[in-house]
C-alpha cells in the first residue's frame, strides 16, 4: 500500500508507521552506542539492562513480577517474537484460537508451525469476545489461545470480564495464552491497559510479547520481547537463535533510554495519538463511513457499505486514484476476505498535516460516490 501512496500522490493511511522521529534520547543512545564500537553480537537473550528495563516496566505498569535472566527475551520485532513463540509451542495438527478479525501474520505463523488456525469471528462494530463462542473454538486438539490488546484492526481494548472468561477456558483446557501487546501505552479515553498475565491463575500459562515499535515511533527498528514463564521463554529463545540469532544491539541500547523516559513522555503520546484519532474519525463520518471509534492501538477499522462498497480491495484502489488516499482493504483481516468486504483500515499515527489533507481529501466522497459506482472509472491501477 505504501508502494500504491507512492504511485498515486496518495496520504498513506494504509501502512502503519507513524511520519515523525522517535524522541531525542533514544536517538542520542543509539548514536552513541554506534560511535563507541557497539557492532558485535549482543547475547541471543537479548542485552541484560534491556531484559532489566523490560521487567521494570511490566512491573511498573502490569504488576506482573518477572526475572530478566530467565523470563525475558529479547526479539527482532513483535512479529519475531510471535513467530518464535509459535513455532516453539505449536506442533503438527495442534489448533490455535484467536479471534476474528485478526492481524495477518498470526495464521501464517500457525500454518508455518503445522498448525491449524481456528478463529472466533467477532461481530462488529463492538466486536466483543463472547465466552461461548471462545468455548466453542476449543476442541481437544487446542494448544494456544492467540490474544491481541490492543487490537489490530478493530481497536478494542479487551476487559477484565472478557479477560477472565479467557482465563476460565484456558484453564479448563489447560492451554497456553500468547498475547500481542504491542499497543499496550495507546490506550485512550482514559481506559486501561489490562494484561492477560496480570489475571490470577494466568501467569504460569501466558507468554507477552511486547515491542518498542509503536511506543517509540521506531517501526523500522525491529525490537520487541517476551515475557513469562522460564520454561516457555527458554523454548522461545531456542528458536529465536536460528531466526535472526541476536537483535541489534545499538538499538537494544536506545530502547533503554526509551523504557526510562518519565511518565509524562508516554501520557503526552497517548493525549497525541487521541487527538489524532478523533481528527480521523470525524473526517471519515462526515466523507459518509461508519466509524466507532477505536479504544487503542494506530487504527480505525471503517465501514463503506454506506458508500456503495461491496469490494473493499476495489474501492482501495479507486479511493487511491480518485480520492488520493490510502487504506487498507478490510479483507485482509478475515479469514474469508469477503467477511470484510465492506471495511477499511485506516492508519491516524500521521502526522496533524497528512490527516488534515487527507480529511479534506475525504470530504467530497459524497460526491463523487455516485462515480464509484460507475464501471467506468474503475479501472485497477497498473
Amino acid at each position: 500500500m505504501s508502494a500504491l501512496a507512492r504511485r498515486t500522490g496518495s496520504v498513506n493511511l494504509g501502512q502503519g508507521f507513524p511520519d515523525w522521529n522517535p524522541p531525542e534520547p533514544l536517538l542520542a543512545a543509539a548514536s552513541h552506542a554506534i560511535s563507541h564500537g557497539d557492532h558485535q553480537y549482543p547475547p541471543v537473550r537479548g542485552l541484560p539492562e534491556l531484559r532489566r528495563a523490560v521487567s521494570a516496566d511490566l512491573a511498573l505498569r502490569c504488576g506482573i513480577e518477572v526475572d530478566p535472566e530467565t523470563e525475558v527475551v529479547i526479539t527482532a520485532g513483535a512479529t519475531e517474537g510471535l513467530t518464535a513463540a509459535i513455532l516453539a509451542l505449536v506442533g503438527e495438527g495442534d489448533e490455535v484460537v484467536f479471534p476474528e478479525p485478526f492481524y495477518d501474520a498470526y495464521p501464517a505463523a500457525v500454518t508455518m508451525a503445522g498448525g491449524v488456525p481456528v478463529t472466533v469471528p467477532l461481530t462488529g462494530p463492538d466486536y466483543v469476545l463472547d465466552e461461548a463462542g471462545l468455548a466453542a473454538a476449543v476442541s481437544p486438539r487446542t494448544r494456544m489461545i492467540l490474544l491481541n490488546t490492543p487490537n489490530n484492526p478493530t481497536g478494542r481494548v479487551l476487559t477484565r470480564p472478557e479477560l477472565d472468561a479467557v482465563a476460565r477456558t484456558a484453564a479448563a483446557h489447560d492451554l497456553i495464552v500468547l498475547v500481542d501487546e504491542v499497543y499496550e501505552h495507546l490506550v485512550y479515553d482514559g481506559r486501561e491497559h489490562l494484561s492477560p498475565a496480570a489475571v490470577p491463575g494466568m501467569r504460569s500459562r501466558t507468554l507477552t510479547v511486547g515491542s518498542a515499535a509503536k511506543t517509540f515511533s521506531a517501526t523500522g527498528w525491529k525490537v520487541g520481547w517476551v515475557s513469562g514463564p522460564a520454561e516457555l521463554v527458554g523454548a522461545v529463545a531456542r528458536v529465536k537463535q536460528y531466526l535472526s540469532f541476536a537483535t541489534q544491539g545499538p538499538l537494544q541500547t536506545a530502547v533503554v533510554a526509551g523504557l526510562n523516559l518519565p511518565a509524562s513522555y508516554f501520557a503526552d503520546l497517548r493525549g497525541a495519538m487521541e487527538r489524532r484519532r478523533d481528527l480521523l474519525c470525524a473526517g471519515l463520518t462526515a466523507a459518509g463511513f461508519a466509524v466507532t471509534r477505536p479504544e487503542g492501538g494506530y487504527f480505525v477499522l471503517a465501514d463503506a457499505s454506506g458508500l456503495g462498497v461491496t469490494d473493499a480491495a476495489d474501492y482501495a484502489d479507486w479511493l487511491a486514484r480518485h480520492g488520493k488516499v490510502v487504506a487498507i482493504p478490510g479483507g485482509t483481516y478475515f479469514t474469508d476476505a469477503r467477511s470484510g468486504a465492506h471495511l477499511l483500515r485506516f492508519a491516524f499515527c500521521k502526522t496533524d498535516e497528512a490527516l488534515r489533507t487527507a480529511v479534506a481529501r475525504l470530504s467530497g466522497l459524497r460526491d463523487i460516490a455516485d462515480a464509484y459506482r460507475a464501471p467506468a472509472s474503475r479501472g485497477r491501477t497498473p
